[in-house]
């Protein structure tokens, strides 16, 4: 998918989406679209296959959200970006969560659909502090919901699990690239966070949810995600674990001057089905990085940003998974991810860094 020509709510880009199967088995696609001025919407688009069940195209369906309410909004423009969506069995519905971007920053924002075509806003997540840290007054960005009930660390009970990336200062990769002392970025480097909020306390009048029991998920650690990782599409539930495609962040030399110099690419994890918050497999090396044209020269050069996977039970394929994903910015491109038949070998050798 790529801006249409002549669409000025496009002209800035499609780019960053969520994806997400219907009860009809339709996939559903959610596209970040950016004016030239970068004010942001959540588009609604459905999939289209060819003969051999590959995706070939989308159909436009229309605008999911705009930004409307107050934490969308900042002067000169507003934010609706890069959603996630997933059908949460426990409250038989979907959710998506997203980036609102107001003058305070970026936020974690959530709405709720029963068919995927009408959304209601919920309002923004809010959380319990940890330890010293103030979740409430930190950006925020890359959000998702397992889609299953999940038990809580401290005493088991059924929980929502949510994945982000909070952005403590001095974390930025931008900053980290420069080596900076700050004590945020030694301590809380910008990583993947798990946090919970039990589903026994929630009711249909709800909002948004309230989320604690936070702690780390995964930090960066290897070359190609040395800087920072960041949460990508929702966990799959497979025989192995959760299958969770992430995002991780390098510095290249930049070949010329001024150029931007970071690296975006994608990984898998897989976490454990009993305890979630706990790492069985990653991947030592990106399963996708930039390499087309698209990938490397566009809005945000060196880019593939995954936020989307679908698991091709339709076609019974249940190894392969194909994952969309923002391209420099500016398209979405898909990807099929094979996952071997020894996978289980390689899970139980993996070796922790």
């Amino acid at each position: 998918m790529e801006p249409q020509p002549g669409n000025e709510q496009e002209a800035g880009g499609v780019l960053n989406p969520a994806a997400v199967r219907s009860a009809d088995g339709n996939l559903y696609l959610f596209p970040r679209i950016a004016t030239t001025d970068n004010f942001s919407r959540i588009g609604i688009a459905r999939v289209l296959f060819d003969k051999n069940g590959n995706p070939s195209g989308v159909e436009r369906l229309g605008i999911a959200l705009e930004p409307q309410a107050e934490y969308e909004l900042r002067p000169g423009g507003g934010g609706c970006e890069d959603p996630r969506v997933t059908f949460v069995a426990p409250l038989n519905k979907y959710l998506m969560s997203y980036t609102a971007f107001s003058a305070q920053g970026p936020r974690i924002a959530m709405a709720e659909s029963k068919d995927l075509i009408h959304w209601v806003r919920l309002g923004l997540v809010s959380y319990s502090p940890y330890q010293h840290i103030e979740f409430n007054g930190v950006d925020n960005k890359d959000a998702c919901f397992f889609p299953a009930a999940i038990p809580s660390p401290h005493d088991g009970r059924p929980s929502l699990g949510f994945l982000h990336r909070p952005l403590f200062p001095g974390t930025r990769p931008e900053e980290t690239s420069r080596k900076t002392d700050h004590i945020m970025a030694q301590n809380h480097r910008e990583c993947i966070w798990i946090s919970y909020s039990h589903l026994n306390q929630h009711s249909p009048e709800d909002h948004a949810m309230h989320f604690s029991s936070h702690h780390p998920l995964a930090a960066p650690q290897s070359d190609w995600d040395a800087l920072k990782v960041g949460a990508g599409a929702p966990p799959v539930e497979t025989d192995w674990g959760w299958l969770f495609i992430y995002h991780g962040v390098s510095q290249k030399e930049a070949t010329v001057p001024g150029q931007r110099s970071l690296t975006y690419s994608a990984g898998i994890m897989i976490l454990s089905k009993e305890e979630p918050g706990k790492v069985l497999y990653r991947s030592p090396s990106p399963v996708l990085q930039p390499e087309l044209e698209a990938e490397k020269v566009g809005i945000v050069a060196e880019v593939v940003f995954p936020t989307a996977v679908d698991q091709r039970l339709d076609i019974g394929k249940p190894n392969r998974f194909d994952l969309y994903y923002g391209m420099a910015d500016d398209k979405i491109g898909v990807a099929s991810l094979e996952l071997p038949d020894n996978f289980s070998e390689m899970i139980a050798g993996y070796q922790h860094p």
